[in-house]
């Protein structure tokens, strides 16, 4: 699929495209949603002032999501000669700024030393972590083990796999929709509200289970999410734009 193929679908969009031309082109593989409705006083003190909590009926969401990063490639250069396919593994939840929805990122972990420390430097918080990544037909065993001096420690592993051959897109004023469709990553740096705008077209979503081993991604940041079964959704692939970072204030 070509990048125009990709910027003609705008619909599904909460807002319009970003100004000026993506940098960054990414594919995300075998990708699990898994997400947990928390009380909005449980997260509020972790994320920054400058940023609104988003709720969906009077609850916060925080979300896990592991997966699979094709080798990234810059628009207008030749893929990196270094460039590797890596595992990543966020954690995130949903805020509003001047009006727009987004996600931000308590952490994001991956298994490339020069991704983190790439990443890092517009402001998100990445971390170096050991993760494993293996396919067994359609399930997928994962762990990831944080060992990043900068970050407390933690672990998430289990076994995830989709449950329908379906595919299906999140339909508007959903609760799916408004946890899956979000465009933009916030982060505050030096008091700064700083913002990556992405594109893709609508999330290929398929039921899931998730066969859950470990999962201390919350533990680090004080954060206990809620003993019940998360809603899970899984993707196998999705071709994404990049924007490059740009301060909002």
């Amino acid at each position: 699929m070509t990048s125009n193929d990709i910027l003609a679908a705008q619909d599904h969009r909460p807002f319009e495209l970003p100004k000026g031309k993506w940098r960054i082109r990414q594919t995300w593989h075998d990708l699990l949603f898994a997400h947990w409705p928390v009380e909005p006083e449980r997260i509020a003190p972790y994320v920054p002032k400058q940023l609104e909590l988003d709720l969906w009926d009077g609850a916060a969401w925080v979300s896990v999501s592991p997966f699979l990063v094709s080798p990234l490639s810059i628009r207008g250069l030749p893929t990196l000669p270094l460039a590797r396919s890596f595992c990543e593994l966020n954690m995130r939840t949903y805020v509003v700024y001047r009006g727009r929805p987004g996600v931000y990122f308590f952490s994001l972990d991956a298994s490339s030393r020069l991704a983190v420390e790439a990443a890092r430097l517009t402001g998100l918080p990445y971390f170096h972590a050991a993760i494993s990544m293996k396919r067994e037909k359609e399930l997928i065993l994962y762990a990831c083990d944080r060992n990043d001096a900068r970050m407390r420690s933690a672990s998430f592993a289990g076994i995830y796999y989709p449950t329908s051959g379906e595919i299906c897109h999140a339909e508007p004023d959903t609760r799916l929709h408004w946890l899956t469709e979000r465009y933009r990553l916030y982060s505050v740096k030096r008091d700064g509200v700083m913002a990556i705008d992405i594109h893709h077209l609508p999330w290929p979503l398929q039921s899931a289970e998730w066969i859950a081993d470990k999962n201390t991604m919350g533990e680090a940041w004080g954060i206990e999410l809620p003993d019940v079964k998360p809603i899970l959704t899984y993707s196998k692939f999705l071709d994404v734009l990049i924007w490059p970072m740009k301060m909002l204030n």
